[in-house]
């Protein structure tokens, strides 16, 4: 895969202007890859060109003493299905739900995200292989179209255990914006749901499920699973191996767990359940991603390992945001403030330089002379961060 991609959404009656476009910003404390520098910039279509300590009285954007970071990039959220399906029954027109949800993106400010499609389900859910594969084209066009403030990629989340997770991962073979395929297993009883105890309270909560039909429910996805898991993962990781596309493991609990990883020659270690896996992935040279919300929360939702307590030992790489789009910069800036041997440029790193870097994105990520002018202007009062302006390639989006 190319690592350096023209940005799609910049419309091409608007090339010419753009590509002349020069931006110069003042008065920032601007957050570099290992420290911060309180300073000026300048960008000259679309690239950073020129970092300076001091102020200037002739730049164009005066940042006030906000700090200047850049563009934050997201590996795996599951946003965009609450705004395909807003409520139940109801299916969003997918180019209206794309560019709904790539406002929340950008205005979080992410400039660059992995939108995570589900690829293998059960029969009676609520989206069909079809539905992913619309709201992938829904995606493309409205990128190409120009209609979107953030770049946009794929990221398919294959549940091993389905049936049908081979044939849903086949509609999307040869499509080059897949960055990132993770290999899921929600069968009872392992991984996220090592705790029967977690998995009976989030069904009876999610789906209204007696006892009874919840052993039923059980029963049938630990067969399903056995049936699987094995063959499928296999599958899916040759294929994607073929493609060129980025492996991820997900809610690794256990050293077999990662050895199988290793395996793979999976790089990325998505919401590893336990210590020890983390651990082990980390040793391995695996970029280890917990979830924003974890850290915001101060815990998992599923009653697994803390990420906090995985960043104070070390085995902390990445966040994403999952499920809240707003957690990717507040997490951020609270590992900074709670987790000792962690200052703001490590912790900006883990949504910016390393997620980007992890999936070949290296012309991104940093504040670095020739790099991408993606950037966040962002202030803090109190604990919480607020996104103040974002630029995308130099372009003001948010």
């Amino acid at each position: 895969m190319s690592e350096t991609l023209t940005s799609p959404q910049i419309a091409s009656s608007d090339e010419a202007e753009y590509s002349a476009n020069a931006l110069a910003f003042t008065n920032a404390r601007i957050v570099l890859p290992d420290e911060v520098l309180s300073g000026s910039l300048n960008t000259n279509a679309g690239k950073i060109n020129n970092i300076d300590s001091g102020t200037t009285t002739t730049a164009q954007h005066d940042c006030e003493g906000d700090f200047l970071i850049p563009g934050l990039v997201e590996l795996h959220t599951d946003h965009l299905e609450n705004h395909y399906k807003p409520r139940p029954g109801v299916m969003w027109n997918p180019i209206s739900a794309v560019q709904a949800h790539d406002a929340q993106m950008a205005c979080s400010g992410i400039t660059t995200v992995l939108d995570a499609l589900r690829v293998g389900m059960e029969d009676s859910a609520d989206f069909t292989a079809k539905d992913m594969r619309d709201m992938a084209d829904a995606i493309e066009t409205a990128q190409a179209e120009g209609r979107l403030r953030s770049d946009h990629f794929l990221h398919l989340r294959c549940e091993v255990s389905a049936d049908n997770c081979v044939d849903g991962f086949a509609l999307f073979e040869g499509d080059d914006r897949v960055r990132l395929t993770s290999l899921m297993d929600h069968t009872p009883g392992q991984r996220q749901f090592t705790s029967l105890d977690y998995y009976i309270q989030y069904y009876k909560e999610s789906k209204g499920y007696s006892d009874e039909q919840l052993r039923e429910y059980i029963a049938r996805m630990t067969e399903r699973g056995a049936r699987n898991s094995d063959k499928n993962r296999r599958e899916i990781a040759e294929r994607a191996t073929t493609h060129g596309i980025q492996l991820a493991s997900h809610d690794d609990a256990t050293i077999a767990h990662v050895d199988e990883a290793i395996e793979f020659g999976i790089k990325v270690a998505e919401f590893p359940t336990t210590l020890e896996a983390a651990k082990a992935s980390t040793e391995a040279g695996m970029a280890v991603l917990m979830g924003a919300p974890n850290v915001v929360r101060g815990k998992s939702h599923s009653g697994n390992i803390s990420a906090k307590e995985l960043a104070q030992a070390g085995y902390l790489n990445i966040l994403s945001s999952d499920y809240v789009p707003v957690s990717l910069l507040h997490g951020a800036f609270v590992l900074a403030k709670d987790v000792d041997g962690i200052d703001l440029p490590k912790a900006i790193r883990t949504i910016t330089k390393t997620p980007a870097e992890s999936v070949g994105l290296t012309d991104r990520g940093a504040i670095e002379t020739g790099r991408r002018a993606d950037l966040v202007q962002v202030r803090m009062v109190g604990d919480i961060p607020i996104v103040r302006a974002v630029w995308n390639e130099g372009r003001r989006v948010a």
